[in-house]
């Protein structure tokens, strides 16, 4: 039987499942962690421990129809102005619970459209954060960069707040797919963004692409990787694209007819593939490629990759602190999320309390199948005895979460004396297997996708 025909047999084509940037994933977040447990996770935070942060900025000018993020579109700064002063009152807040000297280790702007504020706004926020939260010594500041809204003023104030990596989301270079999804962006002016950043001493320069687009084809987005190789990026997170009119309305603009099918998607993913392979990336986990050297490369290969909400890191702080609407955070203790909605996230900061509505306590089982999950993801195996040591139990313990997998996929797996393995050509099923371990109810109709 062919590699295609098992994948098919196993399901692949027709499966949605859970990306797994978190176990539990959000959709089994609750309303029992709130501002109270959030302000007590904060205080256990070690005082000589680095922690991370992320400043979610929701405003777009304009809304591509693709895009399943939490956004709203605004044609004025006023609504911008507004919410960063809301953002700085969270800052200050979330500094004071925290014990002091913590030095910040990661910090990273999303959206949204970072890049919508004006260059006094940018000045602003990024001074604030180092005057509450300094820097480590070796630290990493990253944007999500939309080459639309980036202009030589904003280059310069990102350079002056120290801006070391930059994320530029492209999705694809072809026209006729821009188009449709809503998101028009040349090839000149992704390379005047990318010249911009590096002339300013940016080295560090992360490009986003999308694979089962509508009208791809493998020739088009054959054609996008050569010029997204052409600027050279560090690393490329090679995301597919999730259709799901029914969570995000926007999409719904895109017609159902123009998509690839699943088969399709797989090729289009294969192709993209390969020109990254053949130029000299290394795979990291199921969506991501780097430069041998990169931070993500080393971590990957020292077996230190990590997954979270932005994708595959190589981040080693035990606390990702969420700020802004939607955000969340990831303590040792549990996740916690902001309220989704802007008005209700500004209306409690405003009155003084955390924007805490939903989140998970982790159970002493949750974290053993998280590190099982995350070990698959990002390594496409389980070594037995390395999850036993680090939670006190046994290698057979750890085995007998597995039993059974066999059966629903045969195999696909490699097994060794204390240890399995995702076989190459399974790979494609990653996320499935994941499921296995998962123990929360998966819905077909709240996630992406399997491919």
């Amino acid at each position: 039987m062919s590699t295609l025909s098992q994948l098919r047999k196993l399901g692949l084509f027709d499966a949605r499942v859970p990306r797994y940037t978190s176990y539990p994933t959000a959709n089994h977040f609750s309303s029992s962690v709130g501002p109270g447990q959030f302000s007590e996770w904060l205080a256990a935070v070690p005082h000589d421990e680095g922690v991370s942060l992320y400043i979610h900025v929701p405003f777009c000018r304009r809304l591509c129809w693709f895009c399943a993020c939490r956004t709203q579109g605004t044609s004025t700064a006023a609504p911008v102005r507004a919410y960063l002063d809301t953002l700085k009152s969270e800052i200050n807040m979330v500094a004071a619970a925290l014990p002091d000297g913590i030095r910040l280790k990661r910090l990273h702007w999303g959206g949204g459209t970072p890049t919508l504020m004006d260059p006094d706004m940018i000045t602003e926020l990024a001074g604030l954060v180092a005057e509450r939260l300094p820097f480590d010594d070796d630290h990493e500041f990253s944007v999500e960069i939309d080459p639309n809204e980036i202009d030589e003023a904003r280059l310069d104030a990102l350079a002056r707040a120290g801006l070391n990596r930059a994320s530029i989301g492209v999705q694809d270079f072809d026209p006729t797919i821009q188009e449709t999804i809503g998101r028009p962006q040349s090839f000149a002016i992704t390379k005047a963004a990318a010249d911009g950043l590096r002339e300013r001493g940016i080295r560090s320069l992360n490009i986003d692409i999308l694979y089962g687009l509508p009208h791809q084809s493998e020739k088009r987005i054959s054609e996008s990787v050569q010029q997204v190789l052409s600027l050279s990026p560090d690393r490329v997170a090679l995301y597919g694209y999730a259709h799901v009119p029914w969570m995000a309305r926007r999409q719904s603009m895109i017609p159902t007819e123009t998509l690839p099918s699943p088969e399709e998607r797989l090729g289009l993913y294969d192709t993209a593939r390969q020109l990254f392979v053949w130029d000299g990336y290394r795979e990291i986990g199921i969506d991501h490629f780097a430069r041998p050297g990169d931070g993500l490369e080393v971590a990957e290969r020292e077996g230190r990759l990590r997954r979270n909400f932005q994708g595959y890191t190589d981040d080693t702080a035990a606390a990702l602190i969420g700020i802004g609407a939607s955000s969340i955070s990831r303590f040792p203790q549990g996740f916690a999320q902001n309220n989704a909605a802007t008005s209700g996230y500004q209306e409690a900061i405003r009155a003084g309390r955390f924007a805490t509505a939903r989140g998970h306590v982790f159970t002493r089982e949750d974290l053993i199948r998280e590190a099982m999950i995350g070990a698959l993801m990002c390594d496409f195996r389980i070594d037995f005895g390395r999850i036993a040591g680090q939670f006190g139990i046994t290698s057979a313990d750890v085995a007998s979460r597995l039993d059974g997998i066999d059966d629903v996929f045969p195999g696909m797996l490699a097994h060794e004396t204390d240890a399995i393995e995702i076989r190459r050509d399974a790979r494609p099923l990653a996320r499935m297997i994941a499921r296995f371990l998962d123990t929360y109810a998966v819905s077909q109709t709240g996630h992406s996708a399997a491919i």
